[in-house]
């Protein structure tokens, strides 16, 4: 199944997304729903963040080569985490798919994206073992983590170059039919593939990341865990568009603008 959030005449709602018509429900895919005779076409409605998450959840360095390249690139010693690490982001900095992400004022030329696999939890969770720790996964949607690389290395909360307004698209739906072995993750800016990797080549898997989080802490529906990314990513600037495609869910695509004088 997969589940949209979208806009249409003035009013917000889920729906089933098949193919490219909107089935309307009463509810939500967390709290319960039922089908309303409402259709719209995909075209025609505005397609919204899927979900505001009660909890941001992020995963730390997830993937063996993204590690390797950052550490040639600053000539450092590759520090190969031993295990999941997580961290937290900012609701603040979401936005949807085709919404864009504005680069403030006096950011640095180093604005850069990352293509996420992003998992949506369904139901309360606490003391999950790893071989049940999908059960309470409602499924996967995508996010792009934009970053301001020098706000990064001198800010040690990472409050501005990870949190910034519309730092973090999400989208542009939830897919709850989901083969992780199968994924492979494709980034494209202006049009040209700049990554390409297998999505579930992690250092550590969806199912280890919730088995050890929840031996602490409680996963509720509608959080969101984004499971980190591999390769490196060139510098953006403002004109540039960037589409994440993981294979399976969809394509999450945000146009990169420059932020006003006035903003």
């Amino acid at each position: 199944m997969r589940w949209i959030k979208f806009s249409a005449a003035g009013q917000t709602a889920y729906g089933v997304l098949e193919g490219d018509r909107i089935i309307e429900v009463t509810g939500d895919p967390f709290g319960g729903y039922a089908h309303t005779a409402k259709r719209h076409s995909l075209e025609d409605v505005k397609i919204e963040v899927p979900l505001i998450p009660r909890t941001f959840y992020c995963a730390g360095l997830n993937y063996t080569v993204h590690i390797k390249e950052h550490a040639e690139k600053t000539g450092s010693t590759p520090n190969i985490p031993g295990k999941p690490d997580i961290g937290y982001r900012a609701v603040n900095a979401l936005v949807a798919h085709d919404e864009p992400v504005i680069i403030p004022s006096d950011a640095t030329e180093k604005v850069q994206y990352e293509g996420e696999l992003v998992a949506v939890i369904g139901t309360k969770a606490k003391h999950l073992s790893e071989r049940d720790a999908l059960s309470c996964v409602l499924g996967y949607t995508i996010g792009n983590d934009v970053s301001e690389r020098n706000w990064q290395s001198t800010d040690r909360t990472m409050w501005r170059s990870k949190n910034t307004d519309t730092f973090k698209p999400m989208g542009p739906w939830i897919e709850t039919s989901v083969d992780l072995d199968k994924l492979e993750t494709i980034v494209r800016l202006n049009g040209i593939e700049s990554t390409r990797f297998p999505t579930n080549d992690m250092l550590f898997g969806v199912a280890t990341y919730i088995a050890a989080m929840t031996r602490y802490l409680t996963l509720y529906p509608g959080d969101v865990i984004w499971m980190g990314t591999d390769g490196t990513s060139p510098n953006l600037k403002a004109g540039d568009t960037v589409e994440v495609e993981i294979t399976g869910i969809g394509t999450l695509r945000n146009p990169f603008i420059a932020e006003c004088a006035s903003s």
